[in-house]
């Protein structure tokens, strides 16, 4: 029974792969004009023929992209699919709200929330985050259509950092660089853990376990480790100055600042070094080997070992009729995100004054607290699902269970860390603001302990419930010992100097 069931696994993997393989041979042969020659012309009037290899992998691509010998969407029915995409756009209505009230308070410095309590500014901010979180998974997916999965997916966790990144901007510009650094580590820890482990919990409660793709998984603990390690080497060489100068005769201030140039030279360096690795590769290797590896017929193409739930996806997206254009989608896309980022600022300056005005620690409310709040509008629309698809199942309106694993928000860390941080650090050097790669040692250590977690999780490619439970377990634990944790002056000295200095 079990050979059998290996060998139709088999069969329907292979099906699968040459009717993707066999469409894309119909839509690049259409392009080249292979269907007008008949075979009773001459050779010298039949349209040259030539192997479809790797080489044409962009080609192919930019003919899907195009929709080459497909009908094109108009762009009035492009904006009524967005308009009526999803009933969460009747929240659009508080985006001017929010900024009306923002707006209102800020013109009232003196007295700020005696026109708009922050809480109220606060709540319709958030509310006018879920519409727009939407708008960037609907279009997420609607670009996945013209371009594939894998370059689908790295565009949607692109678009999935937009807030997180707006806000580390932010703080980067208030000169809030200890928040900063605890916010980047709990953003981080947010998509490693939390997100993913409720996700295993919730895909694997009908499955035995759930499938990751191997291939990105891979290159994800790779990369993973790497950002993690990166932010280790600081951390290790400021310990160690420090011991060596605890016997010195220096005074305090000129060992401060020898160490923090010190420090910010390596950070700078190793700055421009993640970035090149991130280019590298999401760009370059992943697209080569990943994207485009050795042999025939294989560019932007499912790998021939891809599980088949992976391979079942592709043949959806190539079948799939896309609902906007691509040149829409794509400006659609940029003014959701041109919207968000000043929606976020408005959620931010909220936030902070619940700080200022409780006895929350600096640590755990950058670690915890900030991250969850610029993830609320996402958590929203997850709650919303989840609820739904509980009615549904009581109702009896039983869906089949999902087998491809929800773990995008892993992606979505190791870009932020690979990517995000190194661009902060050096918009820090740029703006003459001292952001450095010298974290905190208590954050260094959770961050590795949960970097070899999630390696381990996904190591074998698939998932469970029991594992999602415990990612989800060792967050909070982070959070209970982090809301005990005040912080280490030291490095707060080191960020203390330029447009930062007190």
């Amino acid at each position: 029974m079990g050979s059998k069931d290996i060998s139709i696994d088999f069969d329907t993997r292979r099906d699968i792969r040459l009717d993707i393989l066999n469409q894309e041979r119909q839509e690049f042969a259409a392009e080249e004009g292979h269907h007008s020659a008949s075979p009773s012309s001459p050779p010298s009037a039949r349209p040259q023929t030539r192997p479809f290899t790797a080489i044409d992998g962009s080609d192919w691509l930019k003919s899907r992209f195009m929709r080459e010998g497909k009908r094109q969407i108009g762009v009035l029915e492009s904006l009524k699919a967005i308009a009526t995409s999803s009933w969460l756009n009747l929240f659009y209505i508080f985006i001017p709200i929010s900024w009306a009230f923002h707006f209102t308070n800020h013109q009232n410095a003196e007295e700020p929330e005696e026109v708009w309590p922050f809480t109220v500014t606060f709540t319709t901010s958030l509310i006018a985050l879920v519409p727009l979180e939407r708008s960037l998974e609907y279009g997420g997916d609607q670009i996945s259509l013209y371009c594939g999965k894998e370059i689908g997916d790295l565009i949607i966790v692109t678009l999935n950092n937009a807030v997180e990144a707006t806000l580390a901007i932010i703080l980067l510009v208030k000169c809030e660089l200890r928040l900063l650094q605890a916010t980047i580590i709990g953003v981080v820890l947010l998509h490693l853990l939390f997100v993913p482990g409720i996700a295993f919990i919730i895909g694997g409660a009908k499955l035995i376990y759930q499938s990751l793709n191997p291939h990105s998984a891979q290159l994800n603990h790779i990369l993973l480790l790497m950002g993690v390690l990166t932010l280790l080497l600081p951390t290790a060489l400021f310990t160690t100055l420090q011991d060596s100068n605890a016997v010195g005769t220096a005074s305090t201030n000129s060992t401060t600042d020898s160490i923090r140039e010190t420090v910010l030279m390596i950070s700078h360096g190793s700055a421009v070094i993640l970035l090149v690795v991130q280019v590298e590769s999401k760009y370059t290797y992943s697209r080569v080997f990943l994207y485009n590896p050795p042999g025939d017929g294989n560019a932007f193409r499912p790998l021939p070992d891809a599980p088949t739930a992976f391979l079942e996806e592709e043949r959806a997206l190539l079948h799939e009729e896309p609902e906007v254009n691509q040149w829409v989608c794509i400006v659609f896309l940029l003014v959701t995100i041109a919207i968000m980022a000043p929606t976020a600022e408005w959620l931010v300056d909220g936030v902070e004054i619940v700080r200022s005005s409780s006895e929350i620690q600096e640590e755990w409310f950058g670690l915890i607290l900030l991250p969850l709040s610029s993830f609320a509008a996402d958590a929203i629309l997850a709650l919303g699902y989840f609820i739904r698809t509980t009615v549904q199942y009581v109702l009896g309106w039983k869906r089949p269970p999902t087998r491809v694993a929800k773990a995008r928000s892993i992606d979505v860390a190791i870009q932020f860390n690979l990517f995000w941080l190194p661009f902060i650090i050096l918009l820090g050097w740029w703006s003459n603001r001292p952001m450095t790669l010298l974290f905190d040692t208590f954050e260094v250590s959770i961050l590795i302990g949960a970097c070899f977690l999630v390696n381990f999780v996904t190591a074998d490619a698939k998932t469970n419930w029991a594992e999602g439970a415990t990612m989800v377990s060792f967050y909070i634990m982070i959070a209970l010992t982090a809301w005990f944790y005040t912080g280490d002056e030291r490095i707060t000295a080191i960020l203390s100097s330029g447009q930062c200095s007190e």
